[in-house]
């Protein structure tokens, strides 16, 4: 998947019966797009789910907008939205072949068919809603050509990418909100209390500036263990340390974040791992774990976070 999204999304619901009487609803289909007619030479040789296939296919292939096509049905279950695929993936250069890129032998990688999906990549969220599991399905991206005025730039040839459709299940629900046992914080800390409202607000008043990373539970969670390599589902809302002014807060948004714990800043990768879903985490992290000297809009300096974590996929 890390690899699918680097390239496919630009930087950075279950179908049921019809109630009443009514027929039920007709199961989704996988859907083409783009130059499909580029992706009719290839061949595949299916090798097994840890083995990449054997692919043959004209070359050089160009195209010029992202093209998916299933090569090969499989004749397991279909999927569906909501869903979590687990797929494997091998990546060519369009003009010589030659391999990019092969997950095969390592372990699956999840893609949730989510909203988030379907509107930031509408071409691959409709080529896998409706696809069944053993499927192979061929991705074409486009390739760019060599930045004007930029010494030693290179172009960049289309690539293409195959990838087996392993196996399915529902996304995991998340919680609503931090779930689990109080704690005490040691003194000298950034205040949390909730307003009216349910969210939580950080007093910064009188806290000196941390010499360390600084992660302290303030609910403690029942739920697993959160892992580096974990996608988290999360709440938050931060600070920064000087002044207290809020400069992002999903609560503010009125919708969860879901974000891989690897594509965050350091203090939240290093603050989050090992944690356990359903705490409700206070980080205070100093600005080489942030956004450095130049910060980030408002996110300046030594940064201060509350994050409920509130689901793992």
């Amino acid at each position: 998947m890390r690899r699918l999204l680097a390239i496919l999304l630009p930087g950075l619901l279950l179908l049921t019966a019809c109630g009443g009487g009514e027929p039920a609803a007709q199961e989704p289909t996988s859907q083409s797009a783009g130059e499909t007619a580029k992706l009719d030479s290839i061949k595949l040789t299916d090798n097994g789910d840890k083995k990449a296939p054997g692919v043959e296919f004209d070359k050089p292939l160009d195209v010029t907008e992202t093209t998916v096509k299933v090569v090969t049905e499989g004749d397991g279950e279909v999927v569906k939205e909501n869903q979590i695929v687990n797929i494997s993936i091998i990546a060519f250069n369009g003009t010589d072949g030659s391999t990019l890129e092969d997950t095969f032998p390592s372990d699956p990688e999840p893609l949730e068919l989510n909203e988030e999906l379907k509107t930031g990549s509408p071409i691959i969220y409709g080529a896998f809603v409706g696809a069944k599991v053993g499927s192979y399905l061929a991705l074409a991206v486009p390739g760019q050509a060599a930045a004007e005025g930029t010494e030693g730039a290179q172009a960049k040839p289309t690539q293409l990418l195959v990838v087996k459709v392993l196996s399915v299940k529902d996304a995991p629900k998340s919680l609503d909100g931090p779930a689990g046992d109080p704690v005490s914080p040691p003194a000298g800390l950034p205040t949390v209390k909730d307003n009216d409202k349910g969210v939580p607000e950080i007093n910064v008043d009188g806290v000196a500036a941390p010499t360390a990373l600084i992660a302290q539970d303030l609910i403690k969670g029942t739920g697993p263990e959160v892992k580096e390599t974990d996608t988290l589902t999360v709440n938050y809302v931060g600070v920064a340390l000087d002044g207290g002014k809020v400069f992002d807060s999903s609560f503010d948004r009125g919708e969860k974040a879901t974000f891989p714990l690897t594509g965050v800043i350091k203090g939240w990768t290093q603050g989050l791992t090992g944690k356990t879903v359903g705490s409700r985490v206070l980080l205070v992290i100093p600005k080489d774990l942030a956004y450095g000297d130049e910060g980030q809009g408002d996110a300046k300096g030594d940064l201060v976070f509350v994050v409920d974590i509130l689901g793992i996929k």
